[in-house]
């Protein structure tokens, strides 16, 4: 992985950790989970880094609780 792209996955799991979710990573795909503060779990499966940051922007944008 590059540099750029290292400090670009630290980013992607500052922010998780800042909106509640848990990050796993196999390969170079992600799972995003988050089990705090909503009715039920959460969990978006197998996306890239582009579509990772594009669901945690997407909560970051809505609130608290993505909605």
């Amino acid at each position: 992985m590059t540099r750029q792209g290292s400090e670009r996955e630290q980013h992607l799991r500052n922010l998780a950790a800042s909106l509640l979710f848990d990050v796993h990573k196999v390969a170079d795909r992600f799972t995003l989970t988050r089990s705090i503060d909503v009715a039920e779990p959460v969990r978006h499966e197998n996306l890239t880094m582009d579509e990772a940051e594009e669901v945690l922007n997407t909560w970051k944008l809505r609130g608290p609780h993505g909605g």
